[in-house]
């Protein structure tokens, strides 16, 4: 384990509740708390995962009474000693417990610091440490589900699996490598190729998810669309609850695109309120067309409004969308129109007086399937990770070329090893190493016992 030379201390919690806790950790972290914690006994004789009641003091000066922690390495977040005091909110504590602990020999923790120790103390891979960035934003039940799955290790395993598997093939290809004077074949070409394809998938089915992953962490983007006048800003006030897009009866108003975010049972929206489509000559309005148009691109749902008054139940979209891409076609100001059939799969609303929100709201979380979130599925969610993801992708189709042109094989145990170094690049758990493929070899397949 890396033993860092200093002891650090941070707020753990944000400013503003009723309590507060101070994280410290690192060899003296116990030390430097006794000097300024008042307890039943000092906390460098207690044991870990036990909380203690006291009070902090500068010298013969009350400051507050807190609960101290104790964490004893290697079982604590960072893997060293740590203690972990809660105390009242209110700044003028904090800042005092603080200034109190760098008096004591502790400093203030640099902005991710108790993060970093603990993935050098291999408490967490890399792609956990990222992820509790994520967690602390997280806005929505899905976005914690997300990060919460990625942080106990749930993307990490299914990497660790792939890695397992390459390491297979790799074994197996050694093995050829060193029998190549008896041309004994190891791996069956065709078992390979089925194999390689069978990761293939897997890899291709993590890069997949991405389209979900970040809509989750970003919020699921909503372009509202239509004609001038059909209601989009109405309708996004409405579902806002408050007064946020411009409404006028002049046509083409909305010349940019108005972003806001909504929750709608646990999953957070961002909705895009666009310019009217239709044709113009003034050169701002059809500006805010084109921004229309990418931002129908860049969407998720496509939210289409047609005007209930001038519906004939043939309009064509104007536009025309991805295989990813769901289309919701609303009917607005049925409320003047009463007793109006709706065209197959629209649903009528009045932006104005609220009927028909609720269905739409529904309609919207239907839109997106979260359920793999909250059974624990491995679901990518950051362009890091999707990037490492290709370039895999990539390396194991060039192995699949070089097996189906029976290239070498050292050639093609080395583009596999370029697989596993793309994949490793997620986690930082690196390359397979030499000494692993000969416990592979020896554990697997018992060469001379």
């Amino acid at each position: 384990m890396i033993r860092h030379p200093d002891t650090i201390a941070a707020p753990a919690t944000a400013a503003g509740g009723a309590i507060a806790v101070i994280r410290v950790s690192g060899s003296d972290a116990l030390a430097v708390c006794d000097r300024i914690f008042r307890g039943r006994a000092p906390l460098t004789e207690a044991d870990g995962y036990t909380v203690h009641f006291g009070r902090i003091a500068d010298g013969e000066r009350f400051v507050d009474e807190v609960l101290a922690t104790v964490f004893r390495a290697p079982r604590s977040y960072t893997g060293e000693d740590s203690v972990e005091i809660s105390c009242h909110g209110s700044a003028f504590i904090i800042f005092e417990i603080l200034r109190l602990l760098t008096a004591s020999g502790a400093r203030m923790a640099e902005p991710g610091e108790f993060t970093i120790r603990a993935y050098l103390a291999g408490k967490l891979d890399l792609a956990q440490a990222e992820a509790v960035a994520d967690l602390i934003a997280s806005s929505s039940r899905a976005a914690h589900a997300l990060a919460a799955n990625q942080l106990r290790g749930g993307f990490s395993r299914a990497l660790d699996t792939l890695r397992e598997r390459l390491l297979h093939l790799v074994s197996l290809l050694e093995l050829e490598l060193d029998f190549s004077e008896e041309e004994v074949e190891f791996a069956g070409r065709e078992q390979l190729r089925e194999t390689m394809e069978e990761i293939g998938r897997e890899i291709g089915s993590l890069r997949e998810s991405f389209a979900l992953g970040n809509a989750i962490r970003e919020g699921v983007p909503v372009a509202i669309v239509g004609t001038p006048n059909v209601g989009k800003s109405t309708l996004l006030n409405r579902l806002l609850g408050e007064e946020r897009a411009m409404v006028s009866e002049i046509a083409g108003t909305t010349r940019d695109v108005i972003e806001e975010r909504i929750n709608i049972d646990g999953v957070l929206f961002r909705f895009l309120d666009t310019a009217g489509i239709r044709s113009t000559d003034d050169r701002l309005e059809r500006m805010g067309i084109q921004r229309t148009m990418e931002s129908i691109s860049r969407a998720r749902i496509v939210l289409r409004m047609l005007d209930a008054a001038a519906i004939d139940g043939n309009e064509a979209p104007g536009f025309s969308l991805r295989a990813d891409q769901t289309l919701l076609t609303v009917i607005n100001k049925i409320d003047t129109r009463p007793g109006l059939t709706l065209p197959a799969g629209a649903l009528g609303i009045s932006a104005r007086s609220g009927e028909g929100i609720d269905e739409l709201r529904k309609a919207l979380r239907a839109a997106v399937d979260v359920e793999a979130l909250y059974h624990g599925d491995a679901v990518v969610s950051s362009s890091r990770h999707r990037e490492a993801l290709d370039e895999a992708h990539e390396a194991l189709c060039s192995a699949l070329e070089s097996l189906r042109d029976g290239r070498p094989t050292d050639l093609l145990s080395e583009e596999i090893r370029r697989v596993t170094r793309h994949l490793g690049t997620i986690t930082a758990r690196g390359e397979i190493a030499s000494e692993e493929v000969l416990g592979n070899i020896f554990s697997k397949f018992c060469i001379g016992k």
